[in-house]
């Protein structure tokens, strides 16, 4: 499959890419990954690998739409959910009791 990263253009295959990991040790994942066999590699590791170009030169984005085009198992970054706010002391009590009291 052509794929286009860092407007470089890319005959990408399934197996091409499971060749070019082989053998390779995944860093640590800290942000977005891709599943290539039964390893989970960060993005730009895996586009440095297949691309032979430097990490700067290319986005994640790139590299995770060529390798969901091709089959793999991508993880975006994990959401950040907002820790619900606690409630004051009187708001609590309030709720114990069954009363609600508006902030």
């Amino acid at each position: 499959m052509r794929c286009v990263i860092a407007r470089f253009p890319f005959d990408l295959t399934k197996s091409g890419v499971l060749e070019s990991m082989k053998g390779v040790k995944p860093e640590q994942v800290t942000g977005a990954s891709v599943i290539v066999g039964r390893r989970t590699y960060p993005v730009k590791q895996v586009g440095q690998v297949i691309t032979r170009q430097d990490r700067r030169d290319f986005t994640a984005g790139e590299v995770l739409r060529a390798m969901t085009q091709l089959g793999f198992t991508c993880r975006g970054l994990p959401e950040i959910t907002a820790a619900p706010r606690a409630l004051t002391p009187l708001q609590q009590a309030s709720a114990m009791l069954g009363v609600p009291v508006t902030a």
